[in-house]
C-alpha cells in the first residue's frame, strides 16, 4: 500500500521528484495516467495490469470508451538518476500542475495533485464524514 504526503516542485521541463518511499513500491518504471479527480495517478505495472484486466472482463459496450480514454492518457514513467519522472504536457494540463505538486499515497496508487485543488477537495470531507465512512465499512 502507498501512503504519505510529499510536496515537490515541477521544473521547467515537467520533471517531478517521486519520493523514495513511493518509488520503493511503484518501482523504477510505472504508469502515469489521467484517471480521475483531475490528478495524475501513478500505478505500478502490476496494479495497472489489474486495472486493465478488470476492464477486459467488462462487456465491450461498457468498457471500450473507458479503455480508450485510459490508454490515450497514460504514459510509461521512467525514474531518472535523480528520482524524477517526466510528465508530458497533457498530464500536467489535466491536473492543472504548474510549479508545485503534492504527491500522495492513495492505497494501490500514488496521486499527483495541484496542492490548491487537493486542499479544496479535502475540505469537502469533514472529520465526522470520515468517521461515518469508516464505521460504514466496518472499521
Amino acid at each position: 500500500m502507498l501512503y504519505g504526503r510529499f510536496q515537490h516542485n515541477i521544473d521547467a521541463k515537467g520533471r517531478l521528484f517521486v519520493p523514495a518511499k513511493l518509488r520503493e513500491k511503484l518501482g523504477m518504471s510505472f504508469i502515469a495516467a489521467a484517471v480521475m479527480d483531475h490528478c495524475v495517478c501513478l500505478y505500478s505495472v502490476d496494479e495497472w495490469d489489474k486495472l486493465q484486466a478488470g476492464l477486459a472482463e467488462m462487456p465491450l459496450t461498457k468498457a471500450r470508451k473507458l479503455q480508450r480514454y485510459l490508454s490515450a492518457n497514460a504514459v510509461d514513467a521512467q525514474v531518472d538518476s535523480q528520482g524524477r519522472i517526466l510528465l508530458p504536457k497533457h498530464l500536467l494540463d489535466y491536473a492543472n500542475l504548474e510549479k508545485e505538486a503534492l504527491v500522495i499515497g492513495a492505497g494501490n496508487r500514488a496521486e499527483i495533485w495541484n496542492p490548491a485543488a487537493y486542499e479544496a477537495d479535502m475540505e469537502t470531507m469533514t472529520s465526522e464524514e470520515v468517521e461515518a465512512e469508516f464505521m460504514e465499512l466496518g472499521f
